[in-house]
């Protein structure tokens, strides 16, 4: 499984960003699709998630209203819009595909490289 997460940069605080994640080696129509971030020091934890079909998503509480996942199943890529950006959400961002069940959990599945998203206040 090859993920490749882009998009991150750096913002000021309310600025916007986009970013993608595109897997390889993986059947993505058959899987969910959850975006996670890890800030320095700090453990690694679900931002949202999709399902397969696209029907379903769960977001933290901390970006509901802010933040919005899609998917592209046709392009096998998954996309996290974040809008109202504030300096707690610096992290870098990962994704990880997987049945949904496994969305809720950081101990399972495969990680790619992430994308460094910083805001500045």
């Amino acid at each position: 499984v090859q993920l490749q997460a882009s998009g991150g940069g750096l913002v000021q605080a309310g600025g916007s960003l986009r970013l993608s994640c595109a897997a390889s080696g993986v059947i993505f129509s058959i899987n969910a699709m959850g975006w996670y971030r890890q800030a320095p020091g700090k453990q690694r934890k679900l931002v949202a998630a999709i399902s397969r079909s696209g029907s379903t998503k769960n977001y933290a509480d901390s970006v509901k209203g802010r933040f919005t996942i899609s998917r592209d199943n046709a392009k096998n890529t998954v996309y996290l819009q974040m809008n109202s950006l504030k300096p707690e959400d610096t992290a870098v961002y990962y994704c990880k595909p997987g049945p949904w069940a496994t969305m809720f959990s950081t101990d399972f599945g495969s990680w790619g490289q992430g994308t460094q998203v910083t805001v500045s206040s």
